[in-house]
């Protein structure tokens, strides 16, 4: 079988990082970039050997698959014209804005028999993957998502940026749906919400506690999850999981799993490659990652709700910022 013929669309900071790791696999040919910045364009084009565009229609027949790294809110638009073309789809998460939009690309890809595969990265962090295979009867997570301020992704707020890579791993390790939502953001830099807490609970009592902030001073990425008889924690960012577990005569014994450090942009790209090759739906299919967007949004109305009671018991006519009534 000849390798997949693939295109990366919209090529800015992130979107670079897909042209290299494209660019680098043995199984993929990168034919094509794509960018409304023509000189981007070009200039990435120039230094990978491929072609530019300003428009993904023009990948018609040209590319087999292609990854969509454009703004949130053009995601439908730029993959459903894709996909109707014939062209598998892996584009960045959260799928799409609203719930809309994401039907949107999961009956344009069942239409058209393609496979749409969301970029929920962490899922492929080898830190996680060794999470999956432990975590028998989560009771209680505690989790920190924190980074500096950094001008990508301010179309949306940090619960769709930073959040949804949490809710996304608590959705596949937490059986049952979500019974209650707390929540509170504020905005600081941006119209948007810069920092959330949420308290989630699941319908069996599992409790989760998040935190994510994109207006930090240091960058933290760890969960912590607790279990009958053991607390395990998560560095995502050095991929690490550790093991604490108390035996039957309660001695506490410590164990740092082994782990193969891998890069989850690569790790993900190369599962892409298997569905695309295989026919196979992804694990991180369109269907997921709605799950995921639904309880996000959930959370935001959450926010919101918190942000019209505290704007109340404050100064009159002092509204936080981004605040609509």
């Amino acid at each position: 079988m000849s390798k997949p013929r693939l295109a990366v669309v919209g090529v800015g900071e992130f979107g670079r990082n897909h042209v290299r790791v494209v660019s680098q696999s043995p199984r993929a040919d990168l034919i094509a970039v794509v960018d409304t910045d023509p000189a981007r364009a070009a200039e990435i084009a120039a230094a990978n050997a491929c072609l530019p565009f300003a428009d993904p229609r023009e990948l018609s027949g040209k590319v087999d698959a292609a990854i969509v790294a454009v703004p949130t809110s053009a995601h439908a638009d730029v993959a459903c014209a894709l996909l109707e073309s014939g062209i598998d789809v892996l584009v960045e998460k959260p799928i799409a804005p609203d719930l809309a939009a994401a039907d949107r690309l999961i009956q344009a890809a069942e239409s058209h028999a393609r496979i749409l595969q969301v970029g929920h990265l962490e899922r492929f962090n080898p830190a996680v993957i060794a999470l999956e295979k432990i975590a028998r009867q989560p009771l209680f997570f505690e989790i920190h998502r924190l980074s500096v301020f950094s001008p990508r992704s301010l179309d949306i707020d940090v619960v769709l940026d930073l959040m949804i890579h949490d809710i996304d791993i608590l959705l596949s390790l937490v059986p049952g749906e979500i019974e209650e939502i707390r929540a509170a953001g504020i905005s600081i830099l941006t119209p948007k919400v810069d920092i959330a807490n949420v308290r989630l609970q699941f319908q069996r009592g599992c409790v989760a506690n998040i935190t994510a902030s994109r207006v930090s001073t240091d960058r933290v990425r760890k969960l912590r999850l607790f279990q009958p008889r053991q607390y395990i924690t998560v560095d995502y960012g050095q991929q690490a999981t550790a093991v604490f577990s108390v035996g039957a005569d309660r001695q506490i014994s410590f164990q740092q799993l082994p782990i193969v450090k891998a890069e989850p942009l690569a790790t993900q790209f190369e599962a892409f490659l298997d569905a695309v090759e295989t026919r196979q739906t992804p694990k991180l299919s369109g269907p997921t990652a709605r799950r995921t967007l639904e309880a996000a949004l959930a959370i935001l109305a959450k926010i919101e709700e918190h942000s019209r009671a505290v704007s109340q018991s404050l100064t009159p006519g002092w509204k936080p910022s981004g605040w609509k009534p």
